[in-house]
């Protein structure tokens, strides 16, 4: 599975990047490919790209604050949590998207 994230909280600074950090275990575990952009306070980290976005198969954003760009994932099966929960288990959100795609 191809999966592109955000991960931002609204002083962007540790919750961001541990969250990033994460996502990207959990896809590894599952033999998943991702690409994490992180929204902080220094700005967009590994920003996205509208090819990256088109070839995934589905979108997690792990926010706890508004993002730029939103818009672009309109059309994705989107899973929208927040950084506490990633950090505490990742796999269930990965298992909540991979249940969403299956059923699209």
């Amino acid at each position: 599975m191809k999966i592109v994230a955000v991960a931002a909280c609204p002083a962007g600074l540790m919750h961001t990047f541990m969250a990033a950090k994460a996502l990207k275990k959990m896809a590894q575990k599952n033999k998943s490919e991702i690409l994490v952009e992180t929204q902080s306070a220094s700005g967009i980290e590994n920003q996205l790209t509208d090819k990256d976005v088109s070839e995934a198969d589905g979108v997690i954003l792990a926010i706890d604050t508004a993002i730029e760009g939103m818009d672009r994932f309109k059309d994705k099966v989107v899973v929208q949590t927040n950084t506490t929960k990633v950090l505490k288990n990742a796999q269930d959100i990965y298992n909540e998207l991979e249940n969403l795609i299956g059923e699209k």
